[in-house]
């Protein structure tokens, strides 16, 4: 699976799951438009990778469709961005709700709506990983709009699909499980909480956030040109049983 010669914009490129799309991308090939809101990420991932950066906020709609716009066209995108807030249903904010909304799913579905515009209007073709997650799914507490935040944009995402095919633009979704990202690593090191979660995957670990960017490449490829509208769990087996 090689990109050479394709280019390739991410939302959420200065950490985490996004970063580790971003190297792999650019290693296979590919001119990365990275999409952060930290200046200091977009700057150590430009200079270890190259590339183009935009700084945008993602929870502000008319910064996001600028910065689509500036991006411009490209063969390929990946949602990455997403935060989580930590509440309960019973004490479910109208704050941490338009966070977790407004980045996790409106965010997306303009990132997504601004790329097909453009394909469109250079001829059709290219292709969209959305990353959503096994909470979509399953219902883990304190988790009640990331939840919904992802399972909508599962759902979108099948619209998209729908909608997009006949462009040849296909979208896609990846659902990763728990990820060790520096951030999910520290949160999860306690066994006493990791523990309970970990035995719910039959391969007995949690994902290093470079496999799932190898499954998101896989989505991109042209060795998944059949494959649209489909929602592929990363998350060693947590679902199937």
């Amino acid at each position: 699976m090689q990109f050479t010669g394709k280019s390739v914009i991410i939302t959420g490129a200065g950490k985490g799951i996004g970063r580790a799309c971003a190297e792999l991308m650019a290693a296979r090939g590919a001119e990365v438009i990275a999409l952060s809101r930290t200046q200091s990420d977009l700057d150590s991932l430009r200079a270890a990778i190259g590339g183009r950066s935009i700084r945008v906020d993602l929870q502000d709609p008319a910064a996001t469709r600028a910065a689509m716009a500036e991006a411009g066209t490209a063969d390929y995108l990946i949602n990455s961005a997403g935060i989580n807030v930590l509440e309960s249903s019973f004490d479910m904010t109208e704050a941490g709700y338009e966070a977790v909304m407004g980045i996790n799913l409106r965010a997306a579905l303009i990132a997504c709506q601004e790329f097909g515009r453009a394909r469109v209007a250079a001829g059709g073709g290219g292709a969209i990983v959305n990353i959503t997650s096994i909470a979509g799914h399953r219902g883990f507490a304190e988790h009640l709009c990331y939840a919904a935040s992802k399972a909508g944009l599962e759902g979108a995402s099948r619209v998209l699909a729908k909608e997009f095919g006949p462009h040849g633009i296909r979208v896609n979704c990846a659902a990763p499980t728990i990820t060790l990202t520096e951030l999910a690593a520290e949160a999860w090191s306690d066994p006493e909480k990791a523990g309970p979660m970990m035995v719910r995957h039959p391969v007995n670990r949690f994902a290093e956030a470079a496999e799932v960017a190898s499954a998101i490449a896989l989505l991109l490829s042209g060795d998944a040109g059949m494959v649209t509208g489909a929602v592929l769990p990363i998350d060693g087996g947590f679902l199937a049983v």
